[in-house]
């Protein structure tokens, strides 16, 4: 979102608060009071995010093999099993199933178990084995628009040196566009 908008100086918090607590690092109960400032948003990044048609024109670059398309939510969720993760009910889907073409690559997988991001080695083997390689136009996606999950899993890309990485409206979106959803072992 932040990159989208034009911030250029943003950073992501390599494994977030579970390892901050792991550290002992201080925590507080007390809300944190600021100076008034402002904030500029700088010029908007279209090429950062992949609307209707790119998408359609997308999905053509993945039969191709020169684009990759990458569902980073559960197997379960990629399958159709479940609509939902377990302990977020209220951010499901109508209906499972995955973009055809797509490669799953949860978000947990990306993650080491403190939450640091992986090496860029880690990551290039994990996607590269799944056909994925910084050579290609990805687009990444998640339940809805700008879920985390995908929102990480570009921000990550990115910093690790993938070139093209964009975000996608999510699986929501994509079904009612009236797109195909695949469910179990369709592809």
């Amino acid at each position: 979102v932040f990159s989208y908008n034009g911030v250029d100086n943003l950073k992501l918090m390599n494994g977030g608060r579970v390892k901050w607590e792991a550290e002992g690092r201080p925590m507080t109960t007390e809300a944190p009071s600021y100076a008034a400032g402002s904030f500029t948003a700088g010029e908007r990044r279209p090429e950062l995010r992949a609307f209707r048609d790119d998408v359609l024109r997308h999905l053509d670059a993945v039969a191709a093999g020169g684009g990759a398309l990458v569902d980073v939510r559960s197997p379960a969720e990629f399958s159709g099993e479940v609509t939902h993760m377990p302990t977020y009910p209220q951010e499901g889907v109508l209906r499972g199933g995955h973009i055809p073409g797509a490669a799953n690559i949860p978000w947990a997988k990306a993650a080491n178990d403190d939450g640091t991001f992986k090496s860029a080695d880690e990551l290039a083997a994990l996607y590269g084995g799944e056909g994925v390689t910084g050579d290609k136009d990805i687009v990444a996606y998640c339940r809805g628009p700008y879920c985390v999950l995908s929102v990480l899993a570009v921000e990550m890309l990115r910093a690790k040196g993938f070139k093209a990485v964009r975000i996608e409206e999510g699986i929501q979106d994509f079904r009612a566009m009236g797109f195909h959803i695949a469910v179990n072992e369709e592809v």
